[in-house]
């Protein structure tokens, strides 16, 4: 008995210091961006440099509000993540239903290639859909951008959404049905309530792939008015000169809104993980 308990405690203390270096190896990001973005120049370059900043300023913060456009990427970040999470949760929604829900010909083909469409690396994308936005004069703009983003959530979002519409018992619908509810009702009342948790992780997938994405941000986005945060960090960068404080202070400001989402939501995400990988 006690050489079970002591390898119970040896396995908790083992656990919990591999838990300790993952956060340490996790903060340690946050932590540079934001010592760095407190810092004076002086302390950034040269032999001056400090792991923590001696006389903390926020003159980095205010060069980046003042006289760079970073406001605008943030607004234009925003837009694009919040419609690229709104539209994902619609087609996702509808087109799992109908996957989970109906019987037609091809379902199972259409499912499969759902997740292969998923598969495709971006790098092999951006060329045909370069040349489809031009056609369409989409280029350059915010709903151009959104519309490309949803060729990597969506078929994430519905593959995921089909595993939790199937797990709602169908007896349910069935009984709504019968009480006079149409399909699309017995979707919004039924179906829909009970997938919250997935609902939340779909969502938060939607919004971080969407802020972090950078090849699409860049490849289809010229112009300062349209360019995201992911892109506009590259501005910092002028040939050989990287200007350290201000780069740092907005990675670390674009680096807050996935965070506080996900801690917001961080019960429905965990819960809706969890359960995904038990009824997926």
């Amino acid at each position: 008995m006690r050489s079970v308990s002591g390898t119970r405690r040896a396995l908790k203390w083992a656990g919990n210091t591999l838990l300790v270096v993952m956060l340490v190896w996790t903060l340690v990001p946050f932590y540079w961006m934001l010592a760095t973005s407190l810092k004076k120049d002086k302390e950034i370059y040269g032999f001056e440099a400090t792991l923590v900043p001696r006389q903390p300023t926020l003159q980095n913060y205010v060069r980046l509000f003042d006289k760079t456009p970073f406001v605008k990427y943030l607004r234009n970040s925003t837009i694009v993540s919040v419609g690229n999470t709104l539209a994902s949760l619609l087609f996702a929604t509808l087109g799992a239903y109908a996957l989970a829900r109906l019987r037609f010909p091809g379902r199972g083909l259409i499912a499969r290639g759902l997740v292969f469409t998923y598969l495709v690396p971006p790098a092999l994308l951006f060329i045909p859909l370069f040349a489809v936005m031009s056609t369409l004069h989409l280029v350059d703009t915010h709903h151009g951008l959104i519309l490309a983003y949803l060729s990597f959530s969506v078929p994430f979002c519905t593959w995921l959404l089909m595993g939790y519409f199937r797990s709602v018992p169908v007896e349910l619908e069935e009984a709504a049905l019968v009480d006079g509810c149409t399909r699309l009702g017995s979707l919004v009342r039924v179906i829909l309530p009970m997938s919250l948790p997935a609902l939340a992780v779909v969502a938060f997938f939607s919004f971080t792939q969407s802020w972090n994405e950078f090849l699409y941000a860049n490849v289809f986005v010229n112009s300062v008015e349209v360019r995201t945060v992911t892109t506009g960090l590259t501005l910092f960068i002028v040939e050989d000169v990287f200007f350290w404080g201000p780069m740092m202070g907005a990675s670390f400001l674009s680096a807050l809104p996935p965070l506080l989402l996900y801690l917001v939501f961080q019960r429905w995400v965990v819960k809706g993980l969890t359960l995904g990988g038990v009824k997926g």
